[in-house]
């Protein structure tokens, strides 16, 4: 009988995981016990996918305040610090900026405006031209912020995040300037020591300040890349990745996450006979239209992938099919012509017109978007997901 169903993405339910479990048993049992049930088979090319989260909790993988301020005082020398184009979030930056308050005298932190990197606004931008501001070369103090648009309310918390994080670095012992700009060199007339927050665009901005004569210029990947007195690293990311874990502690991304998938799909292959896929995933790449978010908090939506997963879709549009090569045919005449199509379809489309309108991202960023969206941010209690007749298509 023909198979009715494509493609299926099922979250399945963990144990609650703690530093030092062997989350690569686990991942593999829970996967097992799964498929005993008879809701599924494992089959080659199924997708398994494990949430950084519980990768990172697992290797203990976590720093304090404390360490954070040391790797701060010790990299950026603990005066007056220029903290520039952080995102506004209590998970993501609110500990990190407690650790970089405490390793250093004054925090000169430079908002961008009207919204940070991945779309969380201060400002409606129609105030913007309304009130004649232009964001691209007005600097404001966050007086004249303030008398110009009022205290700023995030579109779904409410959150006044200006001053919530000035009242994090006071707390944390140091003196606290609040600017807004979106050009980086801004940040030189306050001081030459400078910690970029951003995410995606790090290495631009890093060049900027380098170029305009910085003394010091870092990003949030260059704190804690080693051990700071027993703390968490990442080699790659440092604090870019990390999460809220407690009042005084954040969960940074995980490491080795390369090693970790590789030894998954060799044991299941092993177990099972079958050849899956096996990825590492974080935030997924998509953004809100009506708060204007972008998810992406992470570095990369996913750090540890097998090789089956390198790569973009190669697919064609079969509603270009039907509509032009195929615009004469219907029925079951229509069904095998495109069929057949498919199955002697180029290894490599590019940018045929029949394959124009299929999303052009990397299979990694399209899957582990999807991986985020079934396990969700919350209590679902699945941070292992499944995916089955991903890689199948029309003909299969």
């Amino acid at each position: 009988m023909e198979r009715k169903v494509g493609t299926v993405s099922r979250g399945l339910r963990a144990p609650i995981i703690r530093e030092g479990d062997d989350l690569k048993k686990i991942v593999i049992d829970v996967l097992l016990d799964a498929a005993e049930t008879g809701e599924f088979e494992i089959k080659d090319k199924d997708i398994l996918a494990v949430t950084e989260a519980v990768v990172a909790r697992a290797q203990g993988n976590y720093a304090s305040t404390a360490q954070i301020a040391e790797a701060v005082k010790a990299k950026l020398g603990g005066e007056t610090i220029g903290v520039i184009f952080p995102i506004l979030s209590r998970n993501r930056f609110a500990i990190c900026l407690r650790g970089i308050a405490k390793g250093a005298k004054k925090i000169v932190l430079m908002l961008s405006y009207p919204s940070d990197e991945v779309g969380n606004h201060l400002v409606d931008i129609d105030l913007l031209d309304e009130k004649n501001i232009n964001p691209y070369t007005d600097v404001l103090s966050q007086e004249q912020f303030e008398k110009l648009f009022g205290k700023s309310k995030h579109t779904f918390t409410g959150m006044d995040y200006v001053n919530y994080y000035k009242s994090l670095i006071e707390e944390e012992g140091a003196e606290a300037e609040i600017i807004f700009a979106n050009n980086p060199k801004a940040i030189l007339n306050y001081t030459k020591n400078v910690l970029t927050c951003d995410i995606h665009t790090r290495v631009r901005t890093k060049r900027i300040l380098k170029n305009a004569g910085a003394d010091i210029v870092l990003g949030l990947d260059d704190i804690l890349t080693e051990s700071v007195s027993g703390s968490g690293y990442n080699t790659k990311y440092g604090l870019l990745g990390s999460n809220k874990a407690t009042e005084s502690t954040v969960k940074l991304f995980p490491n080795d996450c390369s090693d970790f998938v590789k030894s998954i799909q060799s044991e299941v292959k092993e177990k099972t006979g079958k050849t899956i896929e096996v990825m590492v995933y974080g935030d997924g790449a998509f953004k809100d239209p009506v708060g204007k978010i972008w998810e992406l908090a992470d570095p990369v939506v996913s750090p540890g992938y097998t090789d089956g997963l390198e790569g973009t879709p190669n697919e064609v549009k079969i509603k270009y099919l039907a509509d032009n090569d195929f615009a004469d045919l219907s029925g079951d005449e229509l069904k095998d012509a495109i069929s057949a199509y498919i199955k002697n379809k180029d290894s490599n489309l590019g940018d045929s017109m029949v394959a124009q309108g299929t999303t052009p991202r990397r299979l990694t960023d399209l899957i582990g978007s999807l991986c985020d969206l079934t396990s969700g941010s919350g209590d679902k209690g699945t941070p292992i997901i499944y995916i089955q007749g991903y890689f199948d298509n029309f003909t299969k």
